[in-house]
């Protein structure tokens, strides 16, 4: 049983989400049209591949058959890209913090040849401290990042996708 204070709480809270103009972001949605869809990765074991084809039958893509080839939409990840470049050194002219760099250029065509998404870039970074006295940990934390990089990198591309999707003014 909710006392009367709480309720009023629950309440003034409730309106004022409501009026704060906080909404849930819809589901990420493909081309009506799309039908089947094949990723294909410049190097076939690339983990960004995988998980593109994976989130992409996660959000109601019918994946296409390694044989397939006609009536198929190609997601074409055409070049990946890391990089790290050391941003601050120590007074030994060692570095201290560096710069991860991730860079992907895809793009996403129909069966029929034509442009959903023309070939376009997204670049990530995160910066990182390693301390050049006492590297333990540093080249974990790089994978870590690696990792999380890989799986915005993901989220960047379903987004691009969705936006593809939406009609000016929606």
């Amino acid at each position: 049983m909710i006392r009367a204070p709480h309720a009023a709480l629950l309440a003034v809270l409730a309106l004022a989400l409501t009026g704060c103009g906080f909404h849930l972001r819809n589901a990420l949605t493909l081309p009506e049209d799309l039908g089947p869809v094949r990723v294909v990765s410049a190097d076939p074991y690339s983990p960004l591949g995988v998980s593109l084809a994976q989130a992409l039958s996660r959000i109601g893509a019918t994946p296409a058959s390694e044989e397939a080839v006609d009536d198929v939409a190609t997601l074409e990840v055409i070049s990946e890209r890391w990089g790290s470049r050391p941003i601050s050194i120590d007074q030994f002219g060692r570095a201290q913090e560096f710069s991860l760099r991730y860079a992907v250029v895809f793009a996403l065509r129909k069966a029929d040849g034509s442009d959903v998404l023309p070939r376009q870039t997204i670049e990530l970074s995160r910066d990182y401290v390693s301390s050049p006295t006492n590297p333990t940990g540093a080249e974990s934390e790089q994978e870590l990042l690696a990792r999380e990089m890989r799986r915005e990198m993901v989220a960047q591309i379903l987004r691009r996708i969705d936006a593809a999707e939406q009609k000016p003014g929606a």
